[in-house]
């Protein structure tokens, strides 16, 4: 960087002094300091002037749409990644069984390939969990990790104060998701009991998607808005079957640098398909690579990383500093 570019940048006028020098360099610094951690990402993000979460930090690993029978080959494939991280926490982000979630395929593809670190899951439903009635196989297969069975949403803290909400996107299966139905009031209620947490929150279908299948779904801007007010760092969500990173974005999906980073990663072993149109916000995509993604939670801030499957080149990655 110029001195020159370093003056637009911090809005200052060089003089020609040694002492003007080192004020304008001075006035430049403190202008990029405070800008440049939450500034939106462009691309593979570099790490920027965020501080990369400390060696020992959490780290939560996993996608969503994982599992089909005939090319059951993809699910073990991304489960070989999780395998390799044995001391990862692995979410999904629903349809674990991405046929019609029954008893035989949790046996025979879920169990034989995810569930090879099944003690380390903690899972949410999709809409292909529930297609067999009541998502019963999900629910019995995962047992206390998938939380209650009448409800199938809870949450978990990690350390370096992160907390996790993970939510059931099956609306009609559990009384409603808007505002003040059963899930929107434990949500506020767990939100107002881990205030001051770094958050992230988990659900199958996301509210903002380019996905060509699915696409926006506006049944979570309550959840959006809940999230946001409790100052929420991430979403994670599956249901289109790519991966797409959007920049941090306000409910009414609006740029906004105070706003949650999500992360759709349909990426498990189900098909893939392409993008229609493309959100404001959405800053990397990718369809056709099946792979997991890895964050890494920090005190002070969040790194990511797309892991793609042996043989496959995409990636994704970045540092972003946590709110606060």
């Amino acid at each position: 960087m110029t001195l020159a570019s370093l003056g637009r940048a911090g809005r200052i006028v060089l003089v020609p002094t040694i002492v003007g020098v080192l004020i304008a360099l001075a006035g430049s610094w403190a202008f990029w300091s405070l800008t440049a951690a939450p500034l939106p990402s462009v691309g593979p993000d570099p790490v920027g002037s965020a501080v990369p979460p400390a060696a020992g930090s959490p780290v939560l690993i996993g996608a969503g749409d994982i599992c089909v029978t005939g090319s059951i080959a993809n699910a073990q494939a991304t489960a070989a990644l999780i395998v390799a991280r044995p001391n990862d926490i692995v979410f999904t982000a629903g349809d674990n069984s991405n046929e019609s979630g029954s008893a035989d395929q949790y046996a025979n593809c879920v169990d034989k390939s995810w569930g090879v670190f099944k003690s380390r899951i903690h899972p949410v439903p999709g809409n292909h969990d529930y297609v067999t009635s009541g998502a019963g196989p999900y629910y019995s297969y995962f047992g206390a990790a998938a939380g209650p069975a009448d409800k199938g949403y809870y949450s978990y803290d990690l350390a370096n104060n992160w907390h996790v909400v993970a939510l059931n996107a099956m609306c009609s299966e559990v009384g409603g998701c808007g505002d003040g139905s059963p899930q929107e009031t434990f949500l506020r209620a767990d939100l107002a009991a881990n205030a001051g947490k770094h958050i992230v929150a988990i659900w199958h279908i996301p509210a903002f998607s380019s996905g060509g299948e699915h696409g926006n779904d506006a049944t979570y801007t309550v959840w959006w808005q809940d999230l946001c007010a409790a100052h929420a760092e991430i979403v994670l969500n599956g249901h289109d079957h790519d991966y797409e990173r959007f920049t941090p974005q306000s409910p009414s999906g609006k740029s906004d640098l105070s706003g949650i980073r999500e992360f759709v990663v349909g990426t498990g072993g189900a098909g893939q398909r392409g993008f229609g149109t493309i959100r404001a916000n959405s800053k990397v995509r990718n369809s056709g690579t099946y792979g997991v993604l890895e964050l890494t939670l920090g005190a002070h801030s969040y790194s990511w990383r797309f892991i793609p499957v042996s043989g496959s080149t995409f990636t994704d990655f970045g540092v972003q500093a946590t709110h606060g």
